[in-house]
């Protein structure tokens, strides 16, 4: 069993379909030179932008496509608090309760992101962004034509509210990415400027103005933390349908959807309904995948990819069994030994639990050959590092000489091989001087330190599957002393544990930004958010070294300091081992019934399959 842990997509909020109309047809400078006070139909951090100001559609979208259909299938990534095993919830912006999936799909955001340019951002719910002199201060004139769901105008006093809202009762990875907001306000002539601190990067910028924004009237006489199972009203294409809460959602296209002949999302969201099944058990899942009632998975599973999919409606090619390319987006799988509880905090330590995971028996007797073992937190990108530092890379990290492990200096740590045994003696070994020279002892079947307190750790999960992955790794833990085990807990106890920090060792993956923002790896990597309950600082990093080496990213002047700068992060944070690297593959590996149109090929920054593909009723006769 190795679906991803958790995986957060920062592409605005997630939306699939970005751009505008309306705006002056200007150069398409970079953000830094990009000219002040004029009216600017999108930013860029650092590139040209791909598209002008009067395109029709997206190159990945398909504005020829039918509309309509049904499209049923189990979410491979979700956000904030949502859950895909269960959920209590229809507010997805706070910390409170476990939401479904998807609710993104409700909500329009000021600008969005296209899936085939790194960096850059289009006017969608404004018509136009001007950036003032000091780059500060951000106006936005609306769109007067947007229209919440309830048929309400989406006004500057709606957007005020929204990032006033969530500055203040926010989801706690809502609150970091506008830390540096300092204000919105809502203009007399029907504007909204949105000002900063001064300490935000161009990427924090761009990153505050891609949220969601709700009605302000919704919550008059309610309050914002406790909307429970009503629905809270955007202006995005769905909203919701039928419902069951911890059985099913249906996400349903607006008729009336106020943009759907605009550049950001003409050719997107062709379904009529969307529809997640939850199910608790992996099992059940592919189950309801292999009867139809499921359409289309991505498969996170080694062991079904390689021997479960062998039923009928495959031999008879109904269902079609295939890979993509992957996203050139740096991949984030990794285990969190929680530092908050001082044994993990000695880096030996993480060494030695590092040790205890055998990749290459796992990956030959689990796994199938199917993945690869991570050295990194930014697998698949241009931001690894690979060997020795290069002469940018040392003038980053000489200042912090002394501060910083001196294997940053040297070749790229990466993760070494045992003889695939499964019990490779001589990595034993090696872990157990480790866990020696951290204070432990090995007394009877126990390792004790000199308090006598017993080496404890805790695998906190919420799928039985990972027991059997995993298995050999909590063995091979107990063989050294430590009292290792698995805690299975129900999603909302597994939610509610990982928010609080209550864990010993938990699992992560992410996807990070083709561009990472300040916020994305302060979230991950920075001291101000080792105690903001509900961040993504799983294992309560708090070094000044590291928070140094994030400002030099945010500081970058182009995109090749931006990858030198987050290369020389790559370096410390591979040598100070917090997170330990898991498994990567590089490919989506997908499963449907096929009834589906597709453009192929998909976009290079994101694969939001319920929005860029469509129902082809020709072949759906066919698959029947």
């Amino acid at each position: 069993m190795n679906r991803p842990f958790f995986s957060l997509t920062r592409r605005g909020f997630g939306k699939a379909a970005l751009g505008a109309l309306g705006a002056a047809a200007l150069p398409r400078a970079a953000f830094a030179t990009m000219p002040a006070d004029t009216p600017l139909h999108g930013l860029s951090v650092y590139g040209e932008l791909k598209y002008g100001p009067d395109f029709p559609a997206f190159d990945y979208a398909s504005p020829d496509a039918p509309a309509g259909g049904r499209f049923a299938f189990s979410v491979p990534n979700w956000a904030f608090n949502q859950s895909p095993l269960t959920f209590d919830t229809l507010n997805t912006f706070v910390l409170k309760g476990n939401a479904p999936p998807r609710l993104e799909m409700l909500y329009d955001s000021l600008v969005v992101s296209a899936l085939d340019e790194p960096d850059a951002v289009y006017c969608a719910l404004a018509q136009s962004v001007s950036i003032a002199a000091d780059r500060n201060s951000y106006l936005f004139a609306l769109r007067p034509q947007a229209r919440f769901s309830t048929g309400a105008p989406v006004t500057a006093e709606d957007v005020a509210f929204t990032y006033a809202t969530f500055k203040e009762k926010g989801h706690p990875v809502l609150q970091i990415a506008l830390q540096e907001l300092t204000r919105a306000t809502a203009e007399p002539d029907g504007r909204v400027r949105l000002v900063f601190s001064g300490r935000q990067t161009h990427q924090d910028a761009l990153g505050a103005m891609g949220m969601p924004i709700l009605p302000k009237a919704f919550f008059e006489g309610r309050a914002f933390e406790d909307t429970g199972m009503t629905e809270i009203p955007g202006s995005g294409p769905y909203r919701i349908g039928r419902q069951a809460p911890g059985r099913f959602i249906e996400y349903e296209k607006r008729d009336d959807y106020w943009a759907r002949d605009l550049g950001f999302a003409r050719g997107l969201d062709h379904f009529k309904t969307l529809r997640i099944d939850f199910y608790r058990d992996r099992q059940a899942g592919f189950e309801a995948f292999k009867k139809g009632d499921t359409l289309f998975r991505q498969e996170f599973t080694a062991k079904t990819w390689a021997t479960e999919y062998g039923f009928p409606a495959v031999a008879a090619g109904k269902v079609v069994k295939r890979e993509f390319a992957g996203d050139l987006r740096p991949t984030f799988q990794c285990w969190a030994l929680n530092q908050r509880r001082p044994r993990f905090a000695d880096i030996r330590v993480r060494q030695a639990v590092n040790l205890c995971f055998d990749f290459q028996w796992t990956n030959a007797n689990l796994f199938f050959g199917l993945y690869k073992h991570s050295d990194s937190p930014f697998e698949t990108s241009e931001f690894k590092a690979e060997g020795a530092p290069s002469p940018a890379e040392l003038a980053i990290l000489e200042p912090l000489r002394g501060q910083i492990p001196d294997a940053a200096f040297g070749p790229a740590w990466t993760q070494g091989v045992s003889d695939g045994s499964g019990r490779d003696r001589r990595r034993l070994q090696e872990a157990s001087k480790l866990l020696a020279a951290a204070g432990w002892e090995r007394r009877g079947n126990q390792l004790v330190n000199q308090a006598g307190e017993v080496f404890t750790l805790e695998y906190l999960i919420d799928d039985p599957g990972f027991e059997r992955v995993y298995g050999s790794f909590v063995q091979t833990l107990r063989l050294l002393g430590v009292d290792a085990r698995f805690r299975l807990v129900d999603a909302a106890q597994y939610q509610d544990r990982q928010d609080r920090f209550d864990f010993d060792l938990i699992g992560q993956a992410i996807g990070l930004g083709a561009t990472p923002s300040q916020d994305s790896l302060v979230g991950l990597f920075g001291s101000s958010t080792r105690d903001r309950q509900g961040s993504n600082n799983l294992v309560g990093m708090a070094d000044p070294a590291v928070d140094r080496l994030i400002e030099t990213v945010n500081r970058a002047p182009d995109r090749a300091g931006l990858t030198i700068a987050m290369k020389a992060l790559d370096r410390v944070l591979r040598a100070r081992l917090d997170w330990i690297p898991n498994i990567h593959s590089g490919v989506h590996r997908a499963a449907y019934w096929d009834r589906f149109g597709f453009k192929e090929p998909k976009p290079d920054f994101g694969w939001p399959v319920e929005s860029l593909w469509w129902f082809d009723p020709a072949k759906a006769q066919t698959a029947g």
